[in-house]
């Protein structure tokens, strides 16, 4: 079964804690941006789900984040009960496995007092692996650049940006970022909606709501055993790729 139209109606009645049910992911949903238009088409140029695979039994499945490093697509979880420890998973052309030609386990350094760990994002720059972390009131960044043995507050990072012009119904418990080569982009969900993701983009000094982006972006063709109290993003050289986690 699939939500095709009207799940923006459906978004709004059905509760976000209703996903509490899918205390375990084995997949991923996959998604691709629909060039020229303001969609994000599940199976559109895309394998629609993609198995998680040889995962620690202390995966938490509600924290993750995804990217594209320009060879390798990589999927990353905290440790249950961990601020500061991550496991990577690469895709080996089939799954995404734990510790397939990656470090199985990362660590956060340097992370300040204000920064949460109830999520966060990753991408590659082409030069640099970023990890972010919202501050506690969810108004701006603490950046993280990987050094070679952990991924370090502020290490060849501005340490902390600003998010600006964001609507007054953005979901900051929902948001994921990316880089495509020439921006930085930052997403938002929409309060009480399922099918709609606001857009920002690097200024050159904060992230800004509609800054060289569409602001606003739809999800088509969502299946029905998605998780949607979170979502994964990232852009691989070729398309913009938009997940949920799945049973």
């Amino acid at each position: 079964m699939m939500f095709r139209k009207g799940l923006g109606i459906l978004g709004a009645v059905l509760s976000l804690s209703l996903v509490s049910v899918w205390a375990q992911a084995a997949s991923l949903n996959q998604a691709a941006w629909v060039e020229g238009t303001d969609k994000y088409r599940f199976g559109y140029q895309s394998i629609p789900n993609i198995q998680i695979t040889n995962a620690p039994a202390d995966t938490d499945y509600s924290r993750s984040a995804m990217l594209h490093d320009g060879t390798t697509y990589r999927l990353y979880f905290f440790k249950q009960g961990s601020n500061n420890t991550l496991y990577q998973f690469a895709w080996n052309g089939s799954t995404y496995h734990y510790g397939y030609d990656s470090i199985p386990t990362l660590t956060i350094a340097n992370k300040p007092a204000d920064a949460s760990s109830q999520s966060f994002a990753m991408l590659h720059d082409g030069t640099t692996y970023r990890l972010y972390l919202l501050s506690n009131d969810k108004t701006k960044l603490y950046q993280f650049g990987w050094n070679g043995s952990t991924y370090y507050y502020g290490y060849n990072s501005i340490p902390v940006i600003s998010i600006t012009g964001a609507p007054a119904d953005t979901d900051k418990n929902r948001w994921e970022m990316l880089h495509d080569g020439d921006m930085f982009r930052l997403y938002f969900g929409k309060s009480g909606v399922l099918d709609k993701i606001y857009q920002f983009g690097w200024n050159g000094s904060t992230y800004h709501y509609g800054y060289n982006s569409i602001p606003v972006l739809t999800l088509e063709n969502i299946p029905f055993n998605s998780n949607f109290s979170s979502f994964n993003m990232l852009h691989d050289g070729g398309n913009y790729r938009f997940y949920f986690l799945a049973p």
